[in-house]
């Protein structure tokens, strides 16, 4: 299973990269994609941190039930994918940046 998360961390941004550059339009696709599972986590997070609150109960069991929430994991995923993406596309901007400056 560690191998199958490490690879999708590696490929699907990959993936996501390359059809980028051959589809433009998956940019905006990507970006409205990481906006709605930012939203989403931001809410099932604030929501959590309300019910502890409200409840007035802090056992660990009660904060870390929010990762067993499947809109969490999905947004939280999409998310981190989306930040190991942006980063391969200024990285591989800024290689073509400097390549042609030599």
């Amino acid at each position: 299973m560690t191998i199958i998360l490490i690879l999708g961390t590696v490929l699907v941004p990959l993936a996501m990269m390359l059809a980028e550059m051959r589809y433009a339009v998956l940019r905006v696709v990507y970006d409205l994609l990481a906006l709605l599972s930012a939203i989403g986590f931001g809410i099932v997070a604030s929501v959590a941190v309300y019910e502890v609150i409200r409840s007035g109960t802090v056992f660990m069991t009660t904060v870390h039930q929010v990762f067993l929430n499947p809109v969490f994991l999905l947004t939280g995923a999409y998310f981190g994918v989306y930040i190991v993406y942006l980063l391969l596309r200024q990285s591989w901007m800024e290689l073509r940046l400097v390549l042609s400056k030599i």
